[in-house]
């Protein structure tokens, strides 16, 4: 570059060349990889993960995070390697119920399970012509493909419960499966015990281990005790959070379950109940509840998967947001599962980053 001849001329010749090498650096660093220039602002995120989701529920498998939640008339996937970045990705939706029977309405709580090599989704449904609890039920679909965003997904009809019912899940231990829901009786909603023969089927005794109990099991005008989840202690025993009260309500919790070590699964006795709620609005976040567990990408960190409410009295609506946060263990083996964090608060990401 030729600057010109006089004092002032060569400084002004100067600064513009200064702004023109700037310049240049800050196209070649938007020419960088998009990881490596948001590499600072990618390492946090913060909650909502979604401006709305609720009955969240997240699977990682294969190096992909898999998302889901109620969307009411469909059931969607979301997959990402990041999950910081869930809301930049597009759903996929991957089943649509018919237009009658007994699936076909208010499709809630969906759960994507990888189960002997293949990929199951669980979730409640009313049979068209009724929105009371009686004719609620959990069905089950089928994905025998290596990728659950393909193939075709086969309708393997309702689980045989004893009970209607809402919120299936399922967990192995002991070299059994096991089938864990919320079913309705009487005037409550309770959390009953199976083992399966099959992913859509179950066998023997159907055991009640929880019925809503507790005052604060009993908030906006309901007893209730739903969602339930499994969670291995790192000492051996066994954990089923669920969500207690009704949805509606700001004091939407989640209370705890343990059977001890070596404890049967099926024998109601062996579970115990957390005396008061072992995760509870706080912090301008309300209605903390239906929530599911995924450790980081090293495998080194629990974390917890819940919706919630960003202020009071919003009710049980499409404003609840899916919220995530890490949390430990006690000496004695127990989750603690600490305060809900504020929203927007800035967090790390799970540790190893990118989902492997």
């Amino acid at each position: 570059m030729r600057f010109p001849g006089s004092a002032n001329d060569l400084a002004r010749g100067f600064a513009r060349a200064v702004a023109w090498s700037v310049a240049i650096t800050a196209m070649v660093g938007c020419a960088l990889p998009a990881a490596a220039a948001d590499e600072p602002d990618a390492a946090t995120f913060a909650n909502p993960l979604l401006s709305s989701g609720p009955d969240p529920w997240i699977l990682q498998v294969g190096g992909y995070y898999y998302y889901t939640h109620t969307l009411g008339d469909r059931i969607a996937l979301w997959r990402t390697d990041y999950v910081a970045k869930l809301g930049e990705v597009a759903p996929l939706t991957v089943w649509t119920p018919p237009k009658e029977g007994a699936n076909a309405h208010s499709i809630w709580a969906p759960e994507l399970h990888r189960i002997d090599g293949k990929w199951f989704l669980y979730y409640s449904a009313t049979a068209s012509g009724f929105t009371d609890d009686d004719h609620r039920a959990v069905f089950v679909l089928e994905n025998t493909g290596p990728d659950p965003m393909r193939g075709k997904w086969i309708d393997r009809g309702r689980v045989n419960t004893a009970h209607a019912g809402i919120d299936g899940t399922v967990f192995d231990h002991g070299g059994k499966r096991y089938f864990v829901y919320s079913p309705y009786i009487g005037p409550d909603s309770a959390i009953a015990i199976a083992e399966m023969e099959s992913p859509w089927t179950l066998k023997g005794e159907e055991v009640v281990i929880a019925r809503p109990d507790r005052p604060w099991e009993r908030q906006g005008g309901r007893q209730i005790v739903e969602g339930p989840e499994f969670l291995a202690g790192p000492k051996g025993d066994l954990f089923l959070t669920y969500s207690a009260s009704a949805c509606w309500s700001d004091d939407y919790s989640l209370g705890l379950l343990r059977a001890s070590a070596g404890a049967d699964p099926l024998d109601a006795a062996a579970w115990r109940k957390s005396a008061q709620p072992v995760f509870k609005r706080g912090n301008g976040v309300y209605a903390t509840g239906h929530n599911g567990f995924f450790r980081s990408p090293d495998g080194l960190e629990n974390w917890i998967i819940y919706h919630a409410n960003p202020g009071r009295d919003m009710g049980c609506t499409a404003k609840r947001a899916p919220h995530i946060q890490r949390f430990g263990w006690t000496d004695a083996g127990w989750p603690e599962f600490g305060e809900p964090v504020p929203t927007a608060k800035r967090l790390p990401v799970p540790s190893g980053g990118r989902a492997r």
